[in-house]
């Protein structure tokens, strides 16, 4: 729970109630951000849709507001991450989990501490966190230039057939996509390995024995 004041305590009746029916972990979801700026509900939406897109876990409109129980602290205690991102974390543990939606009050004093370079900084965090697929797009990048120089191989091709190729152009150009491609291709396939690397250097635990027959 936050210090600002922000979160409605009233919320935390709903939590235990959902702690008693069984759920190891019950999530305080904000019901609206009315309250926000548009800037700051587009961005978050943004960041929401990227995360999931990226192949990660989360829970939308949900900060850290919950309540956990004994055995999913236990749980997050093995994850020995220095740079914890707990928004993607917790629900990777995979407890039953329930949510209570509350309204989110205004901050009672102070000011936020969270500009927009935070909020890029900590939306890059979260992303590179739990997904390579950035180092992907790189792949992509260069694979793209490739076939962009193949194209263009080929078209000046048909316009020397035609007679209308200009001279030294085609060479160029073909030139430069290719050669940016091969390199962008090589630095792609070089952070692939690197990022299974960072992924395993990670030492997530796979499974959490939960009962025992």
């Amino acid at each position: 729970m936050d210090a600002d004041l922000q979160d409605d305590v009233n919320a935390v009746d709903g939590f235990i109630d959902g702690f008693c029916n069984g759920n190891e972990i019950v999530y305080g979801v904000r019901s609206a951000r009315k309250k926000d700026t548009w800037f700051k509900r587009t961005t978050a939406e943004a960041f929401y849709k990227v995360f999931e897109w990226m192949g990660a876990e989360t829970v939308p409109d949900h900060a850290d507001y919950r309540l956990m129980s004994r055995e999913t602290l236990d749980a997050l205690s093995e994850y020995h991450e220095v740079n914890l991102f707990l928004r993607g974390i917790v629900p990777t543990l995979g407890y039953q989990t329930s949510k209570v939606y509350y309204e989110r009050g205004e901050r009672e004093a102070g000011e936020s501490k969270y500009p927009l370079k935070k909020m890029i900084a900590f939306a890059i965090q979260g992303i590179t966190s739990f997904s390579t697929k950035p180092l992907s797009f790189v792949t992509g990048a260069g694979l793209l230039s490739i076939l962009v120089a193949i194209g263009m191989f080929v078209y000046v091709l048909v316009s020397l057939g035609f007679g209308h190729a200009i001279a030294g152009w085609g060479s160029m150009m073909i030139s430069i996509w290719l050669i940016g491609g091969l390199i962008m291709l090589s630095l792609g396939i070089v952070g692939e390995y690197v990022g299974k690397i960072y992924m395993e250097s990670k030492h997530r635990p796979r499974y959490r024995i939960e009962t025992t027959l």
